[in-house]
């Protein structure tokens, strides 16, 4: 493999052609296999608990849970909800997610599987009505682009089976942050800039991030007082509130609209039904090894989980903390392993791996040693 034998040339065709990967996934499995192969024995504690996120006032957020009694849960839906204030270009209760909780009490590890649902009316063909695909940058600010949003549920769900607070309590962080501002980072005035005019399409957009057309620089105050009173009435009636009545109207009008460019091929498929009848899912995790470690990652309709594995499997066999062979942290060889089980990984990734409640995923011929081997 060091020589890229093991690169299978069929593979390696498919590879470029779905080279197009997200830069959070590729960083995220770059970082999940830095930790697992070059990471010492030492552990890093605190007995009043640890808040690690990308953004010190989601962070607070969960050290504010925790201060108060909360658990690890709370805390969790507190930084969720935060970051949809703060960092609303990267997370927020429009989309979706995964959760993975360890239950210490019982040693047993679970999945909150809210990912986005594709809308009932949703076909096949959405994304190339002709045959041909639509442009990436129409279709993917249409409201075709838009899924059935899950993470609500999904929080409200682990907060239910795991949590100490009510939903409301964990609400109220957010509700102060979106109703009393925060300042503008450099990450969200830089997306802003340099979103290719995406926060420029919808009037209720632009208005936030572009206000007077100007968009928002670092430093700037953000109130979003219309976020503030949803997240208001969501804290008050309940995970319900986001799902039916007026706010699921709002939402299903809003994707209903569609770019000019695409016509009636752009209009959202989603119905009031489709919000509705939403439901997360508590999945298995799934399991691995390495080098005597045990391993619990997202499984399918995830990719991570199953694209971390094969590229630990592909790299279990070769010494890489050691520099007398070669290896070691950040020599070439390390690292031209570390890239090529990437490539096979995410080559792999694009052909086999979807939603396995619809179509056949092969989890275990994908994570076979021999096959990893090859």
């Amino acid at each position: 493999m060091a020589h890229c034998p093991a690169i299978r040339p069929w593979l390696q065709a498919r590879f470029c052609h779905y080279s197009a990967l997200s830069p959070m996934f590729v960083f995220h499995c770059a970082r999940v296999l830095v930790l697992c192969l070059f990471s010492a024995s030492a552990l890093a504690a605190s007995p009043d608990g640890v808040v690690a996120v990308s953004h010190p006032a989601a962070a607070a957020a969960g050290a504010r849970m925790l201060a108060q009694g909360g658990n690890a849960i709370d805390a969790a839906a507190a930084v969720q909800f935060a970051l949809n204030v703060v960092e609303p270009q990267s997370s927020g209760i429009g989309g979706g997610g995964f959760m993975l909780v360890y239950l210490a009490k019982t040693g047993k590890t679970v999945v909150v599987d809210s990912r986005e649902r594709a809308p009932a009316n949703a076909r096949a063909d959405l994304f190339a009505p002709d045959g041909l695909p639509l442009p990436f940058a129409q279709a993917s600010t249409s409201g075709i682009a838009v899924g059935v949003p899950g993470t609500l549920r999904g929080v409200d769900l682990a907060l239910r089976r795991w949590g100490t607070k009510p939903l409301s309590a964990t609400l109220a962080p957010a509700i102060e942050l979106a109703g009393h501002g925060f300042r503008v980072n450099r990450f969200l005035a830089e997306d802003i800039v340099n979103d290719g005019g995406r926060t420029q399409l919808q009037p209720e957009t632009a208005a936030i991030f572009r206000p007077g057309g100007v968009p928002l620089a670092e430093g700037d105050w953000l109130v979003q007082a219309d976020l503030a009173r949803t997240l208001k009435r969501i804290a008050t009636r309940g995970a319900d509130a986001f799902y039916r009545g007026p706010l699921a109207r709002a939402i299903v009008q809003a994707q209903h609209r569609t770019r000019s460019e695409l016509g009636e091929v752009g209009r959202g498929q989603m119905t009031l039904a489709d919000l509705a009848r939403y439901r997360p899912t508590v999945r298995e995790p799934l399991i691995g090894h390495y080098r005597g470690w045990t391993l619990a990652g997202m499984p399918p309709p995830s990719s991570g989980g199953l694209t971390v594995l094969q590229m630990l499997g592909m790299l279990e066999r070769f010494p890489l903390g050691d520099p007398a062979q070669g290896y070691g942290f950040g020599s070439p060889k390390t690292l031209h392993l570390m890239i090529e089980a990437m490539r096979l990984a995410f080559a792999d990734r694009a052909v086999w791996i979807g939603d396995d409640d619809f179509v056949p995923v092969p989890r275990k011929g994908l994570l076979n040693p021999a096959y990893l081997a090859t």
